[in-house]
């Protein structure tokens, strides 16, 4: 299991080490202009342009602990303490701590596995929103995305990466797990909620920008 975690670790060790001479700019081309764009969303009216080492590291911090994942975790954090979920941390401030820091180490450990195993067959975790496109068409890309991602020459294929890491840090996760929440079904249900996590992300992704912008217009 140690295995499993450390290969993909130092994968993407060695990919953001190698970043400054993946990037177009210091190849005399002009800069990508997705490189600033750390949201882990990008557009299909773009032209596709495969992620470079530097954005694949970017991705892994910010979806690991950037602002909308360690909020994501003090609602989880707080839920689970209101409901005194594992038992054993008890309903008090210092089980919400030890609650927010497990799913923080579970995040953590399942970002690198899949940005460091997509990086050895060019897989591209990223979201590409389906703007402009019928709403069933954009729903459709929503669940796509949530199972396949794009390689480096742009096609579609099943995220094998993912497919791994999600259970793979799930499973791993329960060596330091309390013990009602370090059995097999346990890793299984967490697995499954990594996935429906997933196809919510990519639906807050899809729709988001949308209403961000008709409430900027009502307000104008």
């Amino acid at each position: 299991m140690l295995t499993l975690f450390l290969c993909p670790v130092m994968a993407l060790a060695q990919t953001a080490a190698a970043a400054p001479a993946d990037t177009q700019e210091q190849q005399g081309k002009p800069e990508n202009p997705r490189a600033k764009d750390t949201s882990g969303t990008t557009s299909l009216r773009e032209p596709y342009v495969p992620m470079t080492g530097r954005e694949r590291w970017k991705w892994f911090v910010v979806q690991s602990v950037g602002p909308a994942s360690l909020g994501v975790g003090l609602l989880s954090a707080g839920i689970a303490t209101a409901r005194d979920k594992p038992v054993e941390y008890g309903p008090h401030w210092d089980g919400f701590g030890d609650r927010y820091g497990m799913r923080l180490t579970g995040v953590v450990t399942g970002n690198a596995m899949n940005a460091g195993l997509g990086a050895l067959w060019g897989e591209d975790p990223r979201y590409f929103r389906a703007d402009g496109r019928p709403f069933k068409a954009r729903l459709r890309n929503i669940v796509v995305y949530t199972f396949m991602a794009r390689r480096t020459d742009g096609h579609l294929a099943p995220a094998y990466a993912r497919y791994i890491a999600t259970p793979g840090n799930n499973f791993l996760s329960n060596t330091w797990r309390v013990d009602s929440e370090a059995t097999n079904s346990a890793a299984l249900r967490r697995s499954a909620l990594g996935f429906a996590g997933r196809l919510g992300a990519n639906a807050f992704r899809e729709f988001w920008p949308d209403v961000k912008k008709h409430l900027g217009h009502n307000k104008n």
